[in-house]
């Protein structure tokens, strides 16, 4: 996941309202967004290499995504895979707040990334929470107040020009009315961004170009997944993937799952054809 914009707490009919895409190598292997193993109780894409996931969230209601923090010089190839950082989120049976506590001094060994783990508790079902972590900062998790939040590869509410963008035309759009079918054509927007506003986080000046709009095309890496996800208050989850696909990335194909919190949700999702990119 490499670009997040969240409102939390901020509409009187939905605590959680995500839009987010994936930047991928177009050679990684992928499944789409489905419901895991007999127990469906996880719904989440999956990177089948190394078996953990970007986003997702869970029949009970925790949601869970993860961005890397862009700095090549400190990479380590022998890092485990981030992705199962994820899984163990929304697998947990512990309070959000405790898991992160007793597990974050153990992901220093991990490549550095961004971590937002959600509880948006509908109907007054517990606390509500939203927890923010980055093994590259200093200080812990901290639990976020009410507000719009966005994210990329540095830290939560870094002002890089995709950021800025998103996060201003995501605020409009709930403001009005919360369409997923507009927060996915945000999620579109390919606006390049003049050098003068690039941020320079260690990669040549050509990528940072490339890699600056909300959704990218590149030469074997883009926008691999486009992601939507809206939780009601009385407990209904709206989940949209809007996947591209690796050898003709400007087709996509959307899958839509609606399920209610704590419900048995139904086997297989809507699908819609392959279309054309517009």
């Amino acid at each position: 996941m490499c670009l997040a914009v969240v409102a939390w707490q901020s509409h009187p009919d939905y605590p959680l309202v995500l839009a987010a895409n994936r930047d991928e190598f177009y050679a990684r292997s992928t499944r789409p967004v489905a419901w895991w193993g007999q127990s469906v109780e996880l719904l989440a894409g999956r990177d089948e290499e190394a078996g953990g996931t970007w986003l997702g969230i869970t029949r009970a209601g925790r949601v869970a995504l993860l961005t890397n923090v862009r700095a090549p010089s400190e990479r380590n190839p022998h890092a485990p895979s981030r992705g199962t950082i994820v899984v163990s989120a929304l697998q947990s049976p512990r309070p959000v707040g405790e898991w992160l506590r007793t597990q974050a001094p153990k992901m220093q060994g991990y490549n550095g990334f961004n971590l937002l783990v959600a509880e948006p508790s509908p109907g007054g079902r517990g606390m509500p929470r939203l927890v923010y972590y980055s093994n590259r900062r200093r200080g812990g998790p901290r639990a976020l107040p009410p507000g719009i939040y966005g994210m990329s590869n540095a830290f939560l509410d870094t002002p890089w020009p995709k950021v800025v963008r998103a996060v201003g035309a995501f605020a409009c759009a709930v403001a009005r009315r919360v369409d997923p079918d507009g927060l996915l054509s945000l999620l579109a927007d390919r606006q390049a961004v003049r050098d003068s506003e690039l941020p320079s986080t260690g990669v040549p000046l050509e990528w940072e170009r490339v890699l600056a709009p909300i959704q990218i095309r590149a030469n074997g890496y883009g926008t691999r997944s486009s992601t939507v996800v809206t939780v009601r208050r009385d407990g209904v989850v709206n989940f949209i993937e809007r996947s591209f696909e690796p050898d003709a990335p400007d087709t996509h194909r959307d899958r839509h799952f609606e399920f209610t919190l704590g419900s048995m949700p139904a086997a297989a999702p809507r699908l819609s054809g392959a279309r054309k990119a517009e």
